[in-house]
This record gives C-alpha cells, structure tokens and sequence, in this order.
C-alpha cells in the first residue's frame, strides 16, 4: 500500500479551519469595526507589545497565524485544480500552496522569536 500524506494536510486544514472560526471574527470585528468607528477605545503600541511579552501570547497567535496558512493552503490547493480544472499541475500546485504556507510560518515563528 502506498503511503500518503493527505491525511497530514487534512489535519492542518481541519486544525486552520477551526482556530480560524474561533479567533478571526473577533479580531476583524476589533480591529475592522469597534476601533475605527470609536465604539472601544484602541490599544496604545505599548500594550500590544506587554500583551506579546508572555511566551504564551506568542505560541498561541503564531498557531493562529500558521494554521490559518494551511487552510488557505488546502482551501486554495484544492480551488486551482477541483474548481479551475489545473489536476494535471497537482505537484506544482501543492508545491507552491504548502511550500508558502510553510515559508509564512517559518516567517512568524522568526518574528515572534526576536520579538
């Protein structure tokens, strides 16, 4: 039997799928909609950066960040070659959405780290 690597990136996508639900109606509603209209009043730099010092701050919106990548990813994989008919570039396609997602995570975890 010939070992696959779907189910990993069906688990990253599921992973994305729902920490993206969980946090990003809130932070776009905060930032998009409560801060710009005046509702709530925003945070000054320096409190953002003291709620990035805790070690756990950082972890959980470097999962944020990452995993909602690998949605995208699997989301946009599966949207060129199902939705624009492109299977026949199904390694080039993979290549470039998960070697991305992979390049933007490496990018956070960079950027957390010196933070």
């Amino acid at each position: 039997m010939k070992k696959n690597s779907e189910p990993f990136w069906w688990s990253l996508f599921g992973a994305g799928g729902v920490l993206s639900a969980l946090f990003l109606p809130v932070l776009l509603f905060l930032t998009g909609i409560a801060f710009p209209l005046g509702w709530l009043q925003p945070p000054t730099q320096e409190h953002l950066f003291s709620l990035l010092q805790p070690v756990v701050s950082r972890l959980l919106l470097f999962g944020i960040i990452t995993f909602s990548m690998f949605h995208w990813a699997h989301r946009f994989r599966f949207t060129l070659e199902d939705g624009l008919q492109l299977k026949r570039f199904d390694f080039v396609i993979s290549v470039f959405c998960y070697g991305s997602a992979i390049v933007i995570a490496l990018f956070t975890a960079y950027t957390l780290w010196k933070f």
